[in-house]
């Protein structure tokens, strides 16, 4: 072994830490993104929501009140918001796949605010011990 051999590890394991932090970032930008929306098969109840379940929206064809009793709205709209948030949960789990990162609630298990940047090295500041 040179003496040059162990800094070009360290430089090769700093390069893919690098690249790993780098995807996990863009991962994280676009678990932020996603979004699901569900439409009854009427037509009469649209819901969107966020990455983690989270209502957005919830949008009505103008004849529902006409159409619909208000249990069969309550219940059109509870179906759409679980429909909506089974795909945003297929859709994360298929993002979060190729890093081997389970279905984590950070916020749940860290705290408010908590994501995974928080996890990250800031770049330029040396960890304190």
């Amino acid at each position: 072994m040179t003496m040059d051999e162990p800094w070009r590890l360290l430089e090769q394991l700093v390069q893919e830490v690098n690249q790993q932090t780098e995807q996990l970032k863009q991962m994280q930008e676009k678990v932020r993104e996603l979004a699901a929306t569900a439409k009854s098969k009427d037509g009469m109840v649209t819901v969107t929501v966020g990455p983690r379940g989270e209502v957005r929206t919830i949008e009505f064809d103008p004849r529902v009140y006409r159409k619909l009793s208000p249990s069969e709205l309550s219940a059109s709209i509870v179906e759409q918001i679980g429909r909506a948030t089974r795909q945003v949960s297929a859709e994360m789990k298929e993002l979060m796949e190729p890093f081997g990162v389970p279905d984590l609630p950070f916020e749940d298990l860290f705290g408010e605010g908590t994501d995974f940047e928080s996890f990250l090295p800031k770049p330029g500041t040396p960890e304190s011990r």
